[in-house]
Order: structure tokens, then C-alpha cells, then sequence
């Protein structure tokens, strides 16, 4: 999980305040020391801790505690600020040009992902009522033709081409008429990178820039790559110019210093982030949201947009009516399981919810992973409509045909129709989703 690391020794560091009144000098040097330990471990820039302790020194030495706050509290949210500006203060978004097409150029180095992130990113556009189209300006990298074609495919979005023997400033320039022939608002281009930064990609990707005149040139790096990711960062804008980031795979990354670090290096804001590898994993960057993440705080307000997004409201009012009715069948539960899985993981889900991340651990303790919802799954479907309709008939022969269409056992099936069975007794029961939390919600029927 993204900052795994650094939140948990940062929230211990924290802990470490206490007192009352003002806050003095020896009280802020243990837990201080801690912030930076914990900073630097997360591959955070030396001079970058060093002005962030700074900050919070002075804003935090002698102050006078205010009346609602005490002094653990105080410290929090002077380290919460001072978190939120290291990240950048506020969302930058991406440039819309007044007069369409927007045109987009994706550069970076060979691995970080541009091909993925230009589908992940179109994606993204369609689903703010975009028409984007992408251009192949990758001749180098074989395949990059053919995945990018592919990822419009999956997006039913258009992908201009022009082989792997044409130059891509001439790739980029055609794309711009192709794009006002087919009624695209918004052109992304994907580009070629190198293992490493040199005059010969440099040169190609300003002569692109000098002929389409980009409204935004993102750079995408690997989070994955730590200190790595902000030293190019700083190479490409001052080779290149850029105007943002687009950070991947920090959802894999527990350290996270790239993006700590690289607004207060170079100057430019992380626009965009790649939480998984789904293509509707692409997310806009919230310094003050990504801040309470890392604070333990969660993240309400994205936890309440992924389910704005993903949630069908038409079939949800009619599950609470089944409900009411004691008509809440498998084929139902099927159905909202799927919605939630389009939330992302159980432990994007849970780092979202305030004093929730600390429990994802115990789930790994409890070997609880993703594989459970498709165990499930598989159970479901293995049952016919008409048994997933009234779980009532499943008897003995019938288990044992479920459990063998799924490659799993009459046990796993036996356990699933139990634990539906309370669920739904508990649902019933629930008065508010206060109720139901604490009275553990669905059992999952791999877990003990």
C-alpha cells in the first residue's frame, strides 16, 4: 500500500507528543528525530526533511496551544499542513484548451509505464465526458503500436497510427487533423523513451513539442523507482519543460519519497496517480486528501467518489426493497459484490476509511486477499438461476455439483450458504451502517 511505511512510523512519531500548555524544545526533539527517520526511510530528498522539520519546528515551538486542541492534537495538524504544502498545497488539474483539441504529450523514461498510463488516461477522460484520441508516436519499442491499439480497443476509444516507419514529429502532426476530422477534444500522445536520458530522445521529443505545441507535457515516472523518479524529473524539466506528473504504481510503492519529494525539487506538481494496474486506476492527486491519508485520517471524500462512480443507485434502491421484502437472493449479493469490487482492493478500500488502515494488516495476518471475492464468485456462478433465486433448494447432490462445477469443496459451498443465510438475518436486524459494522458485516466464507 502507498506510504504503508512511512504512515505507520509517522502516526508512532506523533503518539510521542504529549504535555500541556507549550510545547518546548525537548519535547519536540524525540519525536522529531522519529519524523525525519521516518521521512528518510521513505526515500524522501535530505534537503527536503530538513526544511520540512524545520517548518514544523518553528510553527510548533512555544506555541500556544489552542483551547480545542491539546498538544498531540496541535501537532498533528501542524505536520498534517506542512504535509499538504510539501505535496504541492493544492490540486493541480489538467489543462483544457479553450479551443479543442487539448493536446496531451506523455514522456518519460522506457518502463515507467507511458503506453498503460496513455490508456489509463484516456479512460479517465471519457469518464468526464472527454472524446480523446491517442497517437502511437513510440516507433521504437516493438509492440507499442500494437498496445496501444489495444488498450483503444478495450476503451472503444480511436488510436492513430502511422506504422513504425514514419517519424513521430510527423506521427504527432497529422494527428492533429485526424483529430478534428473524428470530433476528438483532447489528442494524447504517446512517446518513446530510452533506458536512460540522452540528446537523441531530448532532441525528438522537443521537435514534437515545437510542432504541436502541447497544452500539457506530463512526465510519468515510476514510484517504485524512489529518488530515481524526482533526479529525472529534474533532468526532463530542465531538458524538456514540463508542466506535470503523472506518479505509477504507488500503490505498490509502501515508501512513496518520489512524491514527497519531487514538487519541492522541481517545482511541478504531481497532476495524476496510478493506484492499480485496472485501467480505471488512474486517479487526480489530492495534496490535502494524500496528506490524511498518510496521517492516518483517511480519505472520505474519494472513498464517497468511488462510490458515486461505480455504484448503479437504480440497482442499489432496488436490493434495500428485496430486503425489506425478505427477497434478497445470492443472484442479489452476486450483484453488489461486484460493485464493491469495482471500488478497488480491500486495503485501498480500508486505508480510505478514517483509523481504518491499521486493519489491513490484520487482514493480511489473517491471510484474507483479494482471491476471497473470486472464491465466492465462482461458488455463485457455479449455481443455477433458479438456486442462486432461492438458496433454500440446494440440497446434499446439489452441493456437490456446485462444488465441482468451481473446483472447490461441499465444505467452502456449505459454508457460504451459512454465512448468506446469517448475513441476511443481520442486515434485516441493522439499523444504520453503524449497527452493521460492529456487528462485522458479511462473513467472508475462507476466513476463520
Amino acid at each position: 500500500m502507498a506510504f504503508e511505511n512511512l504512515s505507520e512510523r509517522l502516526q508512532n512519531a506523533i503518539k510521542m507528543f504529549r504535555g500541556a500548555g507549550k510545547i518546548t524544545e525537548d519535547d519536540l526533539k524525540a519525536p522529531l528525530r522519529e519524523v525525519r527517520m521516518a521521512l528518510l526511510e521513505a526515500d524522501v530528498n535530505f534537503k527536503v526533511v530538513k526544511d520540512f522539520i524545520g517548518k514544523v519546528k518553528e510553527r510548533a515551538l512555544g506555541a500556544e496551544v489552542n483551547e480545542s486542541l491539546n498538544p498531540h492534537q496541535q501537532i498533528i495538524k501542524i505536520v498534517n499542513d506542512e504535509l499538504i504544502q510539501l505535496l504541492g498545497g493544492t490540486q493541480s488539474k489538467l489543462a483544457v484548451s479553450p479551443k479543442p483539441p487539448t493536446i496531451i504529450m506523455l514522456v518519460g523514461l522506457q518502463g515507467a509505464g507511458k503506453t498503460t498510463t496513455a490508456g489509463k488516461l484516456a479512460h479517465y477522460l471519457k469518464r468526464k465526458n472527454k472524446k480523446p484520441m491517442l497517437v502511437a508516436g513510440d516507433v521504437y519499442r516493438p509492440a507499442a503500436i500494437t498496445q496501444l491499439q489495444v488498450l483503444g480497443e478495450q476503451l472503444n476509444v480511436p488510436v492513430f497510427t502511422l506504422g513504425d516507419k514514419v517519424s513521430p514529429v510527423e506521427i504527432a502532426r497529422q494527428a492533429i487533423d485526424k483529430a478534428f476530422s473524428l470530433a476528438c477534444d483532447t489528442i494524447i500522445i504517446d512517446t518513446a523513451g530510452r533506458l536512460h536520458i540522452n540528446e537523441e530522445l531530448m532532441n525528438e521529443l522537443r521537435d514534437i513539442k515545437g510542432t504541436v505545441n502541447p497544452h500539457e507535457i506530463l512526465l510519468v515516472v515510476d514510484a517504485m523507482t524512489g529518488q530515481d523518479a524526482v533526479t529525472v524529473a529534474e533532468s526532463f524539466n530542465s531538458e524538456l519543460g514540463i508542466d506535470g506528473l503523472i506518479v505509477t504504481k504507488l500503490d505498490g510503492d509502501a515508501r512513496g519519497g518520489a512524491v514527497l519529494s519531487v514538487k519541492a525539487v522541481t517545482g511541478k506538481p504531481v497532476k495524476l496517480i496510478g493506484m492499480g494496474e485496472k485501467l480505471d486506476a488512474l486517479e487526480p492527486f489530492h495534496p490535502d486528501r494524500m496528506a490524511s491519508r498518510i496521517l492516518g485520517m483517511g480519505d472520505i471524500l474519494t472513498l464517497v467518489e468511488k462510490i458515486q462512480s461505480t455504484t448503479d443507485l437504480a440497482k442499489a434502491l432496488e436490493m434495500e426493497k428485496k430486503l425489506r421484502k425478505d427477497e434478497f437472493t445470492l443472484e442479489q449479493f452476486l450483484d453488489q459484490m461486484q460493485q464493491v469490487k469495482k471500488l478497488g482492493s480491500l486495503e485501498t478500500i480500508l486505508g480510505l476509511i478514517p483509523g481504518m488502515g491499521g486493519i489491513s494488516q490484520k487482514l493480511k495476518e489473517a491471510n484474507v486477499d483479494e482471491k476471497e471475492f473470486d472464491r465466492i464468485e465462482a461458488i455463485i456462478r457455479s449455481m443455477t438461476p433458479k438456486e442462486r433465486r432461492n438458496p433454500d433448494i440446494i440440497n446434499g447432490s446439489r452441493r456437490k455439483r456446485i462444488a465441482a462445477g468451481c473446483g472447490m469443496r461441499v465444505q467452502d459451498v456449505n459454508k457460504l450458504l451459512k454465512n448468506f443465510e446469517e448475513s441476511k438475518k443481520m442486515m434485516k436486524k441493522m439499523q444504520g451502517m453503524a449497527k452493521f459494522a460492529s456487528k462485522g458485516g458479511f462473513k467472508l466464507p475462507f476466513t476463520h
